[in-house]
């Protein structure tokens, strides 16, 4: 056994383990929360502009047959031109979508036989025609 000079500063006791805590900069949730972002943003499809061809193919396969040339062959002074669609107030790419998906009229719905995407690019190729 070690002899004791008798001073209090010394102790048979061991030193107590003191355990710092282990900081890191590196946190999963946040580095999944960051991939997961990049992922979203990059790796997402960009908005898809309007097919101005398509519409023009849509137009000569289910229109032209009443529209052929921006005209009207029902109902004559209602034709696809720029002066006409404003007196019926249909100058308006919201209003030709919404014409040609339920009809009106003599004009039948389209809703039921074209696509979300073929109707508004259609519609965007008669007022861009008008």
């Amino acid at each position: 056994p070690r002899q004791s000079s008798g001073s209090v500063a010394e102790t048979d006791v061991a030193p107590a383990l003191v355990q710092k805590p282990v900081t890191s900069s590196f946190c999963p949730l946040a580095f999944g929360a960051a991939v997961g972002l990049l992922v979203a943003v990059f790796g997402a499809r960009p908005a898809m502009a309007v097919d101005l061809e398509n519409g023009e193919s849509i137009f000569t396969g289910n229109c032209a047959a009443c529209h052929a040339g921006g005209n009207n062959t029902v109902v004559t002074e209602k034709k696809l031109k720029k002066e006409a669609l404003i007196t019926y107030g249909k100058y308006d790419v919201g209003a030709i979508i919404k014409q040609v998906t339920n009809g009106n009229g003599s004009m039948p719905a389209f809703g039921d036989k074209l696509g979300p995407d073929d109707i508004e690019d259609v519609a965007n190729w008669v007022y861009n025609k008008a």
